[in-house]
């Protein structure tokens, strides 16, 4: 006879220790392997450096470069809970709705471009992240939404941008900048977006420009 197990008694290991609700986007300290919900943690890790649970130090400087998203407990979570998945779907649907945005979850690539999305030669990368270029001093180009894999380096964007959006050849005459700051080629989406990208929203806003040859 199977033995039914009662969720309640599985609450502690799937809920956030910060907003005590089941796990959204379940984000793990690499440090110490304490989950949270993501937007809470990014929210802890705006005034402390410390982990939630057992109060280690995940770093004195970048504490937001040692957190990982959790696929795995995502999915028990969603697996676990019945209708959780749906609900936050459609609550992040109806959040974007009524603001007139495109949800980020539903956007391949916007309707801006239907350029394909750039991508590492070395294989697909199943954690995605949705990326709005911008041109960062006129008006040269529209918004271009795509979504790449978050392993996606800075190098890899600018052959898209370069060859998609410029229409040049040259793809080291072509500068990316997050926040007003340039970001290194060797740095990839996912680095940016836990160590420079100040808003927990998304996409990813980038700005890119062409160098001007004197």
């Amino acid at each position: 006879m199977d033995r039914k197990i009662k969720l309640k008694s599985l609450n502690p290991y799937i809920t956030c220790n910060i907003c005590k609700g089941y796990l959204i986007d379940a984000t793990a300290i690499t440090e110490c392997l304490h989950t949270f919900c993501k937007s809470c943690l990014i929210k802890h890790l705006e005034a402390n450096t410390n982990c939630p649970t057992c109060d280690m130090v995940i770093h004195h400087s970048y504490p937001r470069q040692y957190i990982n998203f959790d696929r795995t407990m995502q999915d028990i979570v969603y697996k676990l809970v019945p209708g959780l998945q749906e609900s936050e779907i459609e609550r992040e649907q109806q959040f974007y709705r009524q603001r007139g945005l495109p949800c980020p979850k539903e956007m391949l690539i916007g309707e801006e471009t239907k350029e394909k999305s750039p991508e590492p030669d070395d294989g697909n990368q199943e954690e995605l992240i949705n990326l709005c270029l911008e041109c960062a001093f006129t008006n040269q180009i529209k918004q271009v939404f795509v979504r790449v894999p978050t392993r996606t380096t800075v190098l890899y964007l600018k052959k898209f941008i370069a060859r998609k959006i410029f229409k040049i050849e040259d793809l080291h005459s072509v500068v990316v900048f997050c926040n007003c700051e340039e970001v290194d080629e060797r740095d990839t989406m996912k680095y940016i977006y836990l160590s420079k990208w100040k808003f927990d929203d998304v996409p990813l806003v980038l700005k890119c420009q062409q160098k001007i040859k004197t």
